[in-house]
Parts: structure tokens; C-alpha cells; sequence
């Protein structure tokens, strides 16, 4: 059949879902005639597609949701936009499959129910619509004279998109400025009829330095040292020292840990604790403090596990993870979607300033990132799963396991004598750690039979036998598992987790018998064992289910079987059971010493192994060969569209990778595009956070977005020129901190001035710099450190602020008292997601549930009687209050004392002396109370 069109143009509107076409239609009737096609009409199917197909598509086309963000505005006579398709993130066309095409099924009125145009009379003839199915089946071949821009290429010429270049340094000429920084500055005050502030006096920037820089106070004598240094590179020298100070990481590990939602808890109802959590925050302190290089710290985080920082990839299950699977396989994907979509919108916001979340149901309504780039990501997360992964322990660490080991059954051994008559001579069993020690032995077989437990179906979760202090059970070593039986149906409880290096429940076998079972070991090769660790949830958690009669055999052979160790020289199992009783009264002195020194060292030691064994296992989730990856339909993980090789945002770049690719690899080569100096976003982004920690707020006043919908510049040019620096000096974060510290923009007054305030009231072009209250974490700190409580020891599991009800369901209730354990600084407390501290909390603290890339600043009545009447409080100006009574014996000097601590100077005769009556009053501790409360001690000046 051939197509013959008569008659001049008509109108005609086709109306899409998620594409609106304005058409002039190159014919309004169609003739049909039965002849067969001629050479000639052949060679014109070029002349058919400009004369018909064209016009039909050439017009202004806009998504449907009206033509008002032009953003969204793309055109259906480029071919890039048929491909593209709308917003609904459906190909608009599929050349060479017309009946795939996401055009043809809605003038047809198909696939999605809809009828495009959806009035009748002005929907497409079917003669109409059959030319369009003949063109795409045809392949949809483009003429050579029609535009085919690339759409993606023109949005993207977005000003963050574009490459980071050399910005050459403004034309000003003033004293004023002392580095690039403040010629940029001064460039846009000129611009608004600006002038700056004048220089601060140097009690509030050695303050301000300090709490902006490490979050304390600087002490009395810091302060005084600095104000009678007169030299001109007095301001540079304290600033070296404040980078170089261990207090920076703990400080501005904070905005991190914000940013990428860390919590030690998993959310949700349940909100279990994650008490392996803690080592991703000692990472980035440290990371931090050592001025890691940003790209390999963004580098490690993604892909730490191939390039030897294993314990980084925490990060990418830092976000919150719903522990309870639903029976419903529907909502069981889609619980699987939020996972995925927690990691690539969070990647997408902290490190690149990209919305890449907006594109899971479709297309990205502002940036050039299509729903299929979305799922070109996940295809790079999609073997990520949460939960704890076995770090490698190095060999000075497992030499230093395997002295301890020993040094324990030896001080063991020694304290025999002194346990008290009628103690077992071995404490009854526990659930979170079990040990057996007896002579060597060469063993090729080990079997744990289980008689009886306290409830239930046996449960181990790990065993491990060792040879020489190396664990020699261990599946990745060689080592084969089998059992009587392991109970069905439960993916956390298999009989390969046994011996795969992972505690806790879930990573654990149970038998599918009650009260009994038995697991067998079969080694790599014949060992001398010596030692055999188990238990039932290492992480403390559960206690159900725990082995309380037991025997473990060896063998060589598999046949001939001898008792090693047994639950028969055990105390009887209890709920909580106790170590031997040690008694030294009665005895002689030289004699009970020796075994006071030997329980002290005992203790020592236990602690010590403790602390090895628990930093060797990480919340970092685990890895795993992702299958295939579709683009699904409106993110309805049951309507799954054509598959997705794993990939980046399209417009922005290409990795090399597809569906082949090692899941490592993949996420490396993601870590590296992101890292790389070509990537135009990365330095942006960090440069603009690291301004607006220090200002209050940045370059760019969304700092998450740097996409259209977000606020462009107020500073393009030094935003370029400070992430330019970034680069050119091996990505130094404290480069770049060093530059801003020593601008005479940063050492502005923080006084308001009225002329100023009526042409920048909100500071937008920095003419003073921005007073602002502290967060709460350094709020916390700082009391700490004036009262002379704070306890400054650094890494490792952090303290609680709640008393935890262990339910299945977690309840977190606030302590009601307080002791030196929790003096600690504040990033140290574990984070409980969705809870916050009962005094601090209300001072604006995120719950972790997504990234926070600013925190709010909010002034409320809870916050005021939080800290005047709360218990720590009242705790914290009791120790400030006898604090002072040692170092100053007169209320006076007292005062004084409290003024050069909190706010560093010398209180005025006025304050002098309504301070000299408020405590005459209402006593020193009310005194001490009101200046902790105070806006000069909470505020950075």
C-alpha cells in the first residue's frame, strides 16, 4: 500500500503523556492506493521524512506540565529528544520497533491506557498513525538537513556543568586586600556599593578561630598570648596551629557526618543498634586531620574495599535500613528501591551536588539526567547490601591476638588457686563469648555437639579454631562446614556463616532441632589447635538459644573421635553469669599482691583483645556480582522496562564499564570519574561546603543542588578560582581552609552597620563576617571544656545518652544522670537515628534520615529551659562553680576566672560588680549557670 498526501496544512494538536506536540500537519487527506511502490518512491523516503514526518514533529514541545520552567523544554525535531522521550522517562521512539515505541502506543491508546490527543476529534487517522509506524520501523532514519542537536549537551551548558578553568584575579586596588580571596570580595562589595568592616579585635578572632576551626574555647593563656604577640605573622602561625590541632577532625568531621546521613542505629520501627558502626567516624576524623587528599577520600568511600581502606566503604550503608521484610514481595522490592535510592541520591547530593533522586520515576523535570541514567547508577550500587563485613587483620595485628591469647591462659592458669571454694572452676557459658583452651592437638576434623540450650533451637554464630594463633576454620581459608540440620527459610541464619568471618545474629546458623545439633568442621589440612572460640551473638543482642550442654570432639580421620572440651566443667548456664570470684584475704601479703597484679594484668589484657577483635569487624556493608538492572516504570519495581548497563549521568560522561564488569569495578570506575579533575562539580561542591561551614552560608545558597533549580553563584568566579586552587594542590582541604583563614574577609568585625544593613541585610556579599550561635555539638564541648570536665581522648566506640530498652523494638529513653564516662566530646556519643540527646537535641540536631547538607538555626522555649534547668545543666555550673572556688578564692576573682574562660577577657566594672551581686544573691552556681547560658560564650563572634 502506498501513502499518497494531498491538500494544503492543517493544525493539528497532539496532546502526549509527558509530551505535548504543536504540529502542522502536512496533509489533511489521505488517499490510498493499492499500487506497488516504484523504484522511484523507494529512493524518496527522504523527501517523505522531510515533506511529512518533519512537520509533523517540528514545532515547540513542551512536557506536560506546562511551558513555564524552560528548563523542561525540549524539542521533537531533534532526534535526541524523540529518543529521550518526556518526562515520564519513556523513549519517545524505538527505531526499528514502532510497536515498542512509547509515541505509537499513546496516539494508538495503548500500553498506559491513555488516548493521545485525548479528544476524539483531534486524535490521529490511522492512516496518519501508520506513517509514523512505517518511518520508525524504517529505523526513523533522521534527514541530513534537519537540526539534530544535542539536548543534553545544550542543557548541560548549565554554569556548573561547564569545566573548571584558571579564573584570571580581579582589577582592584585597595590595602584592604591581602590574598586572591579578598580581591573577589571586594570586587562584588564595589559592585553594591560595599565597603568592608574593619578588622576584629584579636580576643574575637583567636575565639572565633578556635570555635569555628576546632569547636573550644581557647584557653586563658592562649588568648593572652596571642593578644601580646605583635608580630605580622602572629594570625598565620595560630592558624597553622589550629589545622594542625587533632581537635580540627573532630570538629568538622560533624559536617560530614551530616552530610552523609551516619548514624549507629538502622531507623525505622525496630531501630537496632549498629555497634560496629563507630570506625567510619574515626575514619573521616582522621582522614581529616591527616588532610587526605578530598578525591582520594571520595574515592575510598566508594570503593575503600579495592584500593586498601575496606573500612571507608561505610559510607555507602551509612543511611538508614529497614531490618523487617515484609511478606509481600511487592513491597519487599520496593524496600530493596529505597536501599538503592538512599546511596545514589546521597552520592549524588554530597559529592557532586546533584538531585540524582528526582530521576527515579522519571525524568529529571531541570537537569539533563534521564530516568535511565538513574538506573545506569543503581547498576553500580546494586550489589551493595548492609550490614557487617570482616576487615583483614594485618599480621602485627593477629601476632599481637595470638600473645594475648597466651598471655590470658597463662594468667588464667595462675589465678586458679585463688578462685573462692565452691566456685566453678570454669564460669558457666554466655552468649557473647565462649572460649575453650586445652593442650595442642593435631586435628583435621572438629565437631560441636549440642545436647541442650536455655530455649529453643541451638545457635552459633561463629566458630573458630586455632592453630598457632591463626583462626584455621575459616571458609576463605579452606575450611568445609556441615551440621544435623539448619533451620529453613531464614537468609541470616545458614549453615555458611559459621566460619565466614562474621559475628553477630545475622550472620548465624541454627539447627531445625529443638535443644540439639551438632556442627562439623573440616579443615584445610591437618593442625595443631589449641584454642576454640564460639558463640551465640558476639554483638550481645540476643541470648535465646545458647548452647548450655555441649562436647566438642576432634578427629583425624573423620571416624575415631575424642573429647577435647565439654559444658561438664562449666557453672550451671545463668541469664547473667559472673566470672570466678578471686579471694586474696587470709593469705600472705607477698602471695596475695602476686594475684592482685595477675587479676589487674588479667583484665588489662581482656580489654586490650576485646578491642582488637571488635574494630576488626566494620559496618560496611558487603558486595556482591548485581544481576541485571532494568528501568522500571514510574519506579514501580513490577512494571520493569529495557535493561540498563551500569553507567553515569549521560550528559556529564561515559565509564568504560557494562553488565560484565566485577560489582568492584564498577563502583571504582564511579569513584574515579567522580574524583577526577575533569568531573566539574566535585571541587565546586566542597569548595562551596568548606565557605559556608566557615560564613554560615556559601557561594551557592543550596548547596546540595548545583543543578538548574537550584541558586546560581553570588561568586562564580572566586567559587572557580578557590576549587581551581583545590585541584592544582592535590585536592588539600586545608589549602583551601588556609586561604580563607588568612583573608582579611574572614577577619572582618562581625558589627552590624546600618547603611550596609539596608543594601545587604543578609550578608550575601560578605562586607562583615557573620556572627552565628554554635551548633550543639560544640556548644556541649565548650561547656565541657570550662568547667574542666571535658574528656579529650579520641577514637573508638563512642558513649550513649540513652538508657535502651532491648526489645525487638528498641526504646531509647534520656539518662537521667551523668559521669565521667560522658564527658567525652560530642561526636563521640553514638548517634541514634531518629532520636535526639534530651539537652541538645532541641538545639537543631538532624536524626540522620537523610543528608543534611546545612543545618537550620532555630530559636525556641525548649532550647532555653534545656539549658537552664536540665540535669546536666545543673551538673555541669555545679563543677564550674567548684572549679572556680580552686583557682580564685574571692568572688571578684572568681569573675574574672569565669570571664576569661567562657568569653576570654576581663569583665568590665559593670559587669564586675552586677556580677558581684547576682552571686552575692543567688549563690555561685546560679552565677555560673547564667554565664554558660549566656549569647557571648554560645555565639561564634
Amino acid at each position: 500500500m502506498r501513502l499518497k498526501l494531498l491538500l494544503p496544512p492543517s493544525v493539528r494538536m497532539i496532546a502526549l503523556c509527558g509530551i505535548t506536540i504543536y504540529a502542522s500537519l502536512a496533509f489533511s487527506t489521505v488517499v490510498l492506493s493499492q499500487e506497488n511502490p516504484s523504484p522511484d518512491d523507494a529512493a524518496s523516503k527522504k523527501t517523505d521524512f522531510e515533506t511529512q514526518i518533519l512537520p509533523l514533529l517540528k514545532s515547540k514541545c513542551f512536557d506536560c506540565h506546562g511551558p513555564e520552567t524552560q528548563e523542561s523544554k525540549f524539542r521533537l525535531d531533534r532526534r535526541s529528544g524523540l529518543l529521550r522521550g518526556g518526562d515520564s522517562g519513556e523513549p519517545g521512539i524505538v527505531p526499528g520497533k514502532a510497536s515498542e515505541s512509547h509515541l505509537i502506543q499513546l496516539v494508538k491508546g495503548e500500553g498506559s491506557g491513555k488516548f493521545m490527543p485525548p479528544e476524539e476529534a483531534d486524535r490521529l487517522s490511522p492512516a496518519e498513525v501508520q506513517l509514523l509506524v512505517d518511518w520508525i520501523n524504517e529505523g526513523a532514519t533522521w534527514a541530513a538537513g534537519a537540526t539534530d542537536e544535542d539536548d543534553e549537551k545544550q542543557t548541560s551548558d548549565h554554569w556548573s556543568f561547564r569545566p573548571v578553568q584558571p579564573v584570571a584575579l580581579p582589577d582592584v586596588k585597595s590595602d584592604w586586600v591581602t590574598n586572591p580571596v579578598d580581591a573577589f570580595i571586594l570586587q562584588g562589595l564595589q559592585n553594591h556599593q560595599l565597603k568592608p568592616n574593619p578588622r576584629a579585635s584579636k580576643t574575637d578572632l583567636i575565639r572565633r578561630l578556635y570555635l569555628d576551626m576546632l569547636g573550644l574555647p581557647p584557653t586563658p593563656e592562649e588568648v593572652q598570648t596571642f593578644v601580646d604577640d605583635d608580630r605580622p605573622e602572629a594570625w598565620a602561625e595560630l592558624v597553622d596551629r589550629t589545622l594542625a590541632s587533632p581537635h580540627y577532625g573532630e570538629r568538622w568531621a560533624r559536617y560530614w557526618l551530616d552530610l552523609v546521613r551516619f548514624a549507629e542505629t538502622n531507623g525505622y520501627e525496630t531501630n537496632r543498634e549498629r555497634p560496629n558502626a563507630w570506625p567510619y567516624r574515626d575514619y573521616v576524623i582522621r582522614s581529616l586531620n591527616d588532610d587526605k587528599p578530598y578525591d582520594q577520600f571520595l574515592r575510598e568511600q566508594i570503593a575503600g574495599d579495592a584500593i586498601g581502606v575496606p573500612e571507608a566503604t561505610a559510607y555507602l550503608v551509612a543511611g538508614p535500613y529497614d531490618l523487617v521484610k515484609s511478606p509481600d514481595i511487592n513491597l519487599t522490592l520496593m524496600q530493596r528501591q529505597n536501599e538503592l535510592d538512599d546511596i545514589i541520591n546521597t552520592t549524588g547530593t554530597a559529592f557532586l551536588g546533584l538531585t540524582l533522586g528526582c530521576a527515579r520515576c522519571h525524568n529529571h523535570k531541570f537537569d539533563p539526567i534521564r530516568q535511565s541514567d538513574y538506573y545506569a547508577l543503581q547498576g553500580i550500587f546494586a550489589g551493595i547490601q548492609h550490614g557487617d563485613r570482616a576487615m583483614p587483620r594485618s599480621e602485627a595485628t593477629e601476632k599481637q591476638l595470638a600473645e594475648i591469647n597466651d598471655q590470658l591462659a597463662s594468667l588464667r592458669e595462675q589465678l586458679r588457686p585463688f578462685i573462692k571454694a565452691g566456685s566453678p572452676l570454669r564460669p558457666a557459658v554466655t552468649a557473647k563469648n565462649n572460649e575453650e583452651s586445652f593442650a595442642k592437638t593435631e586435628a583435621r576434623f572438629v565437631r560441636f555437639t549440642i545436647d541442650a540450650t536455655n530455649a529453643s533451637e541451638p545457635c552459633l554464630d561463629e566458630i573458630e579454631i586455632f592453630a598457632d594463633g591463626r583462626n584455621v576454620a575459616l571458609s576463605s581459608a579452606g575450611a568445609k562446614a556441615k551440621c544435623s540440620s539448619a533451620l529453613p527459610g531464614y537468609a541470616i541464619h545458614r549453615l555458611e556463616h559459621i566460619n565466614d568471618g562474621l559475628g553477630g545474629n545475622s550472620h548465624s546458623w541454627i539447627s531445625n532441632e529443638p535443644g540439639k545439633g551438632w556442627i562439623q568442621i573440616e579443615l584445610p589440612a591437618v593442625s595443631a589447635i589449641n584454642r576454640i572460640v564460639w558463640a551465640r551473638d558476639r554483638e550481645g543482642q540476643f541470648g535465646d538459644r545458647v548452647p548450655t550442654k555441649y562436647r566438642i570432639e576432634i578427629s583425624l580421620d573423620g571416624q575415631a573421635w575424642k573429647v577435647v572440651a565439654s559444658s561438664d566443667d562449666r557453672a550451671p548456664f545463668s541469664a547473667a553469669p559472673k566470672e570466678p570470684e578471686y579471694v586474696f584475704d587470709g593469705l600472705p601479703e607477698v602471695k596475695a599482691s602476686q594475684g592482685k597484679e595477675w587479676l589487674q594484668q588479667l583484665k588489662t589484657l581482656e580489654a586490650k583483645r576485646s578491642a582488637l577483635l571488635t574494630s576488626a569487624t566494620v559496618y560496611a556493608g558487603t558486595f556482591q556480582q548485581p544481576g541485571p538492572v532494568f528501568r522500571l516504570f514510574r519506579g514501580e519495581p513490577s512494571a520493569p522496562r529495557e535493561q540498563v548497563a551500569p553507567n553515569t549521568v549521560a550528559a556529564l560522561g561515559k565509564l568504560a564499564i557494562d553488565d560484565k564488569t566485577p560489582e568492584q569495578q564498577r563502583r571504582l570506575a564511579l569513584a574515579d570519574w567522580i574524583a577526577s579533575n575533569n568531573n566539574p562539580l566535585t571541587a565546586r561542591v566542597i569548595v562551596n561546603r568548606l565557605w559556608q561551614f566557615h560564613f554560615g552560608r556559601g557561594f551557592v545558597s543550596t548547596p546540595s543542588d548545583f543543578g538548574a533549580a537550584g541558586v546560581r553563584p553570588t561568586h562564580p568566579e572566586l567559587l572557580d578560582w578557590l576549587s581551581f586552587e583545590l585541584m592544582e594542590h592535590h585536592w588539600s582541604l586545608k589549602h583551601v581552609h588556609r586561604l580563607i583563614l588568612l583573608s582579611a574577609t574572614y577577619q572582618q568585625s562581625g558589627e552590624p552597620n546600618e547603611e550596609a544593613m539596608k543594601i545587604d541585610a543578609g550578608t550575601e556579599w560578605w562586607w562583615r563576617f557573620p556572627t552565628r550561635r554554635l551548633e550543639a555539638e560544640p556548644m556541649r564541648d565548650c561547656m565541657l571544656a570550662v568547667t574542666g570536665v571535658l574528656d579529650n581522648r579520641m577514637y573508638g566506640p563512642g558513649f550513649s545518652a540513652f538508657e535502651v530498652e532491648l526489645e525487638n523494638v528498641r526504646h531509647y529513653f534520656p539518662k537521667k544522670s551523668y559521669g565521667p564516662e560522658d564527658f567525652r566530646r560530642m561526636i563521640y556519643q553514638t548517634k541514634v537515628r531518629l532520636e535526639k540527646e534530651s539537652v541538645f537535641g532541641a538545639f537543631d540536631c538532624p536524626d540522620a534520615a537523610t543528608s543534611v547538607p546545612r543545618r537550620s538555626r532555630s530559636t525556641t522555649p525548649l532550647q532555653a529551659l534545656n539549658l537552664l534547668n536540665s540535669p546536666f545543666m545543673l551538673q555541669q555550673a555545679e563543677l564550674f562553680a567548684i572549679r572556680l572556688r580552686k583557682e580564685a578564692s574571692t568572688p571578684d576573682a572568681q569573675i574574672t576566672r569565669a570571664w576569661w574562660l567562657c568569653y576570654g577577657r576581663s569583665p568590665s566594672e559593670a559587669e564586675l560588680s552586677e556580677s558581684r551581686q547576682f552571686i552575692a544573691d543567688e549563690g555561685l552556681e546560679s552565677f555560673c549557670r547564667a554565664v554558660l547560658n549566656s549569647n557571648e560564650f554560645v555565639f561564634i563572634p
